[in-house]
């Protein structure tokens, strides 16, 4: 079969210039309507009830003890509390994205490595396309380490020094310490979280490199050994990516709620980036072959990952059922008091309810039947409403954590998004354009040109 390859037009190069600069003009719009309402005595406010709802939720015990933490904590906290309001939802959104599109760059990965492990013969002529998604890999571990450092006060408590003080610190958290700061002291700088972080993308890049150089010399001589090596990559990489996403997870979104832990919070988050990644992937498919692109996939191809899309959502919504209600029917304080926050104010309740629909209602819904899956039209309508559903997924397990009362939704939301989803379209786009859309020599090509469901 002869080679095709995408071409990355100036049109669609102006589309995502368009996008970047609309975005950067509601995020700088959205900054300067947050800088002129005054928040100060609200966020003061806030803070004040956040520790009330919390006493109350405490046992009597844990009360005389609450009260010496959070006159110690809220007293050094003014660097937590006290940043401008502004600002905080900016460094909590750029955290939102850097962890949401991180996830769909991992994915890509992973959804290789599934196919190749499962050996798997129907995605043979798209499996171009995660490869390319899987670029924006080291973009991601460079943004991720150095906006730590940037936002790090404001949207992880666990970094105030004080925190970890002999008398009056806050005993939950010293216990945690470990977790973070091994081997340095408490409170100082936390290597071993940082440690983690370097060697995940480290990681997750070196076998993104490894898989990626064997599909590509297969093109050149088409030898089986590349998709044999492929393999046994993809079959480790696996193992590595069980224990990193979940240890990630724990990391950069739960600790954002140092108070809080839940033992399902790392397969809940894999859930959320897989099912959006899977969308992603089909969306990016579907829009090539309406563009003439993809000719060897077929209604069949896209029955299978829509079926994926189907039964991933699903998966997610078995999660944070189970989530939920495993914590809610517990009645445990310290655990309960993550969705109350979510459920019982104002700012997030409408999200709470709108991830649920986005998620799953309307995907469980429009896909249901076999027919669904099989109609480009209709998928092109689904995959955006999982993509955009997952970032609200993300945005609620960030956002409360970080802005507590003080959360909101408008233009800094949207054109912070805005802005990495067009360097994230730009990476994958360009990235396609360097190899053939397809692996023309994989041994498995014939066997996807003749699959029929």
């Amino acid at each position: 079969m002869t080679e095709e390859r995408f071409s990355f037009t100036s049109k669609a190069k102006k589309t995502l210039v368009i996008i970047a600069i609309v975005g950067v003009v509601l995020l700088g719009l959205g900054v300067i309507l947050t800088m002129s309402g005054d928040h100060g005595h609200e966020a003061e406010g806030h803070a004040i009830n956040t520790v009330t709802e919390h006493s109350m939720l405490a046992s009597a015990d844990e009360q005389e003890q609450g009260t010496a933490v959070s006159e110690e904590g809220h007293g050094e906290a003014e660097g937590h509390h006290g940043s401008p309001v502004w600002l905080k939802r900016l460094f909590s959104n750029l955290w939102i994205n850097n962890v949401y599109f991180t996830g769909l760059a991992i994915i890509g990965v992973f959804f290789i490595a599934i196919q190749y492990a499962a050996q798997a013969g129907w995605s043979a002529g798209m499996k171009r396309i995660p490869l390319a998604m899987a670029h924006w890999l080291p973009i991601a571990g460079v943004l991720m380490v150095i906006s730590w450092f940037v936002v790090k006060f404001d949207v992880f408590h666990w970094t105030h020094e004080s925190l970890y003080a002999e008398v009056g610190g806050d005993e939950i958290i010293k216990g945690k310490a470990g977790l973070w700061y091994w081997p340095l002291e408490s409170g100082t700088f936390p290597l071993f979280y940082i440690l983690r972080m370097v060697i995940f993308f480290a990681l997750w890049y070196m076998f993104f490199i490894w898989i990626k150089r064997e599909m590509l010399e297969e093109d050149i001589d088409g030898n089986v050994k590349h998709w044999y090596k492929a393999r046994k990559y993809s079959a480790i990489f696996l193992v590595v990516f069980a224990v990193t996403s979940s240890i990630a997870a724990w990391d950069w979104v739960m600790s954002i709620d140092p108070h809080w832990f839940s033992t399902m919070f790392g397969w809940y988050m894999f859930a959320s980036w897989w099912v959006n990644g899977l969308a992603a992937i089909t969306f990016i498919v579907v829009m090539l072959k309406q563009n003439g692109y993809l000719k060897v996939v077929n209604a069949n191809h896209l029955h299978d990952i829509g079926k994926f899309i189907f039964g991933f959502s699903i998966f997610w919504t078995y999660i944070w059922f189970s989530q939920f209600l495993l914590i809610y029917y517990a009645n445990i304080p310290e655990e309960t008091v993550y969705f109350i926050q979510r459920i019982e104010t104002s700012q997030y309740k409408w999200v709470f309810f709108l991830n649920l629909i986005l998620n799953f209602f309307l995907p469980f819904l429009l896909l249901m039947t076999r027919d669904a899956k099989r109609h480009m039209a209709l998928l092109k309508v689904v995959c955006p409403i999982v993509i955009v559903g997952h970032w609200f997924d993300f945005y609620l397990m960030v956002t409360p954590g970080v802005m507590q009362f003080d959360g909101g939704f408008g233009f800094i939301e949207i054109g912070m998004a805005m802005i990495f989803l067009a360097a994230f379209v730009w990476v994958t786009l360009v990235s396609l354009t360097k190899a053939p859309l397809y692996a023309k020599n994989h041994p498995m090509l014939q066997e996807s040109l003749h699959h029929h469901i």
